[in-house]
């Protein structure tokens, strides 16, 4: 595949062979049983490199996974707290549990407070939930942005506080290490992607509840 002759040759150890021809790189390539790969087609003369071209595209192929993991983490994830302020108090826990999820996997959170109808009138009781919210998850978070008042609804954000979080991660793997070592049941978590699929799904049905109101 490489067309050109002599290159520049980089040997499997990063060193600088030099220009030789393409034939005398591909013996060396063979008799190390390794890949002559053309690194830098545009230059004159091209540089290539001996190396296992197998084992590089894995190694790329990983650090484009975690550039990807690492992007998804900045990621901010809307948690709504219902349609109106009279979401039960169960409820609040399922989407305290959800954002707690998020926050330890390095996600912000939006939380969104809506207000159906009159309830415009009693902010406080909006408020009063977004602070309930606020408290639950203040051993991991700081707010990053206090109350802020769009239309109909209020949101507040949460960052994940990065110290508390990796204290609570060690606590628990500490926990979850020790039972396993007294031969207990250790409960798995759901998978992040469960998480955000019901989250999705749960903010799904309300909007559709909303357009059909």
């Amino acid at each position: 595949m490489i067309r050109f002759s002599p290159i520049r040759l980089i040997g499997p150890e990063d060193e600088q062979i030099g220009v030789v021809e393409t034939n005398d790189a591909l013996r060396r390539a063979q008799e190390a049983g390794l890949d002559l790969v053309e690194i830098s087609p545009d230059a004159r003369p091209p540089v290539c490199k001996i190396m296992d071209y197998g084992k590089w595209k894995y190694q790329q192929s990983q650090n484009q996974r975690k550039q990807r993991a690492a992007s998804k983490s900045t990621e901010m994830k809307e948690v709504r707290l219902g349609r109106s302020t009279k979401i039960g108090e169960h409820d609040i826990q399922i989407r305290i549990d959800q954002a707690r999820r998020f926050m330890m996997a390095g996600h912000k959170v939006l939380f969104t407070q809506r207000f159906k109808g009159r309830e415009i009138a009693h902010r406080e009781l909006g408020l009063e939930n977004l602070a309930k919210v606020r408290d639950q998850l203040a051993d991991i978070s700081k707010v990053e942005q206090t109350p802020r008042w769009m239309g109909k609804q209020a949101s507040i954000i949460l960052a994940p506080d990065r110290p508390k979080v990796e204290a609570i991660k060690r606590r628990l793997e500490k926990e979850r290490a020790e039972k396993l070592a007294r031969g207990e049941k250790v409960e798995e978590e759901k998978p992040i992607e469960q998480v955000e699929a019901e989250l999705e799904a749960q903010n799904a049905a309300e909007g559709d509840h909303d357009e059909r109101e």
